[in-house]
């Protein structure tokens, strides 16, 4: 790929994206796929005003050592000096840059139990610091190739041609052009314009149908309201979390769910596919999961903490989308939420709620905003979806029709 193509992107990531400040501190957490794209990005930050810029690479054979041999014990053990990086971070608020290229079936193999009883032990110490944080900072995920990620997607083609091809897409989809600040700032505008639509109805409720069997009814909260594309944060700064994004997304009513969604794409989740499954939903709660691979995997995502059951986010993507349009299964969540109208388990967006830079985050979750350690999106959108809103005056409004917009 060119280096003066690669430089738009990095570019992109660092000015519309994460839209740095003179003077701020940027996190940039990576695989070891790109070195030299990290190099290049790591340029763009410090010429968009970065003060300094902090790179921490993972890499997943790692991850599987960890694992094998530390305790459960060791694993959730959160030292002081993280406790003081975490309290420096809340102090100084750094921008957070996300490169994603691992393997998606990279962790194949892991103990998937002994990982989520660190998690769950070290949660609770480390939340007080991240709900200090939330909504305050600049963060966004982007992607770049990793060898193995090409090869699933592209598994005919020499490592070399398939890096390439992921290039394109990457780039194709998250609107790298000749002007991409020109394309980005365009594509807000749609999507702010469609959420202004949605919110002007009043949505009660989503009901979901599709010939799959989905037919599921979700409950909004009354002060909740559609968001997409860019954001603003509590610092009064813009920027644009994902690259790519395609959806028009809310925050539910907790406890408000009702039937059973099919998923349409398999869902990556730490590491492992799961893979042709389905959610059965009581007085908003996943009451029954079931999947031709990977159940269990999916049973103990849902049980991870009293609110992994319930949905944190609703998000609206027609199937003629970019990345839809691709053709392609991306095996990433950034990409395949992008390409299909998605569910989430767990966390909710507090910013969702209308006038939420004057609540509390306690206030925000009391209205309705789920709370979880996780949250976890998978893809419910097709060709066969129909997606209407009942509105609190009793109106009947479609939204969907086919996989698309009806408005």
């Amino acid at each position: 790929m060119k280096q003066s193509v690669l430089r738009k992107y990095a570019r992109l990531i660092a000015r519309v994206g994460a839209n740095i400040q003179k003077g701020q501190e940027v996190l940039l957490y990576c695989d070891l796929d790109q070195p030299k794209f990290v190099e290049l990005l790591v340029d763009e930050c410090y010429k968009a005003g970065a003060k300094k810029v902090k790179v921490e690479f993972d890499y997943q054979p790692l991850q599987k050592l960890h694992v094998r041999h530390q305790s459960v014990t060791t694993m959730s053990k959160v030292e002081e000096w993280e406790k003081a990086r975490l309290q420096h971070y809340v102090d100084t608020l750094p921008c957070r840059i996300y490169l994603l290229s691992e393997d998606p079936d990279g962790l194949k193999g892991i103990n998937q139990k002994k990982m989520a009883k660190a998690r769950q032990k070290s949660y609770p110490i480390i939340k007080p610091y991240l709900d200090q944080m939330e909504n305050k900072y600049q963060w966004c995920i982007a992607a770049v190739p990793g060898a193995a990620w090409a090869k699933k997607l592209f598994p005919d083609l020499p490592r070399g041609k398939a890096m390439e091809k992921l290039w394109e897409a990457i780039l194709l989809t998250s609107r790298v052009t000749e002007d991409p600040e020109a394309a980005w700032q365009a594509h807000n505008k749609d999507l702010h314009d469609r959420c202004a639509y949605l919110n002007s109805l009043g949505i009660a409720q989503l009901h979901y149908r599709g010939d799959n069997g989905t037919d599921l009814t979700v409950g909004m909260i009354p002060e909740a309201e559609f968001k997409g594309g860019g954001d603003t944060s509590l610092q009064g700064i813009f920027f644009n979390p994902n690259i790519p994004t395609e959806e028009c997304f809310i925050s539910p009513m907790r406890g408000k769910a009702e039937g059973i969604v099919y998923a349409t794409k398999p869902l990556s989740y730490q590491g492992q596919l799961i893979e042709n499954f389905s959610v059965r939903f009581e007085d908003g709660k996943a009451v029954q999961v079931r999947a031709e691979k990977n159940q269990a995997l999916l049973e103990q995502m849902i049980a991870m903490d009293e609110g992994a059951a319930y949905l944190g986010e609703c998000a609206l993507v027609p199937v003629n989308s970019p990345i839809s349009e691709s053709g392609l299964l991306f095996y990433e969540t950034l990409f395949d939420e992008n390409a299909a109208c998605h569910l989430a388990l767990g966390r909710g967006f507090a910013d969702t709620i209308r006038g939420f830079e004057n609540k509390t985050l306690e206030e925000c979750r009391a209205l309705g905003i789920n709370e979880s350690m996780i949250h976890v999106d998978f893809m419910i959108g097709y060709e066969g979806l129909d997606i209407d809103a009942v509105t609190r005056d009793g109106k009947t409004v479609p939204i969907f029709h086919k996989g698309k917009w009806a408005f």
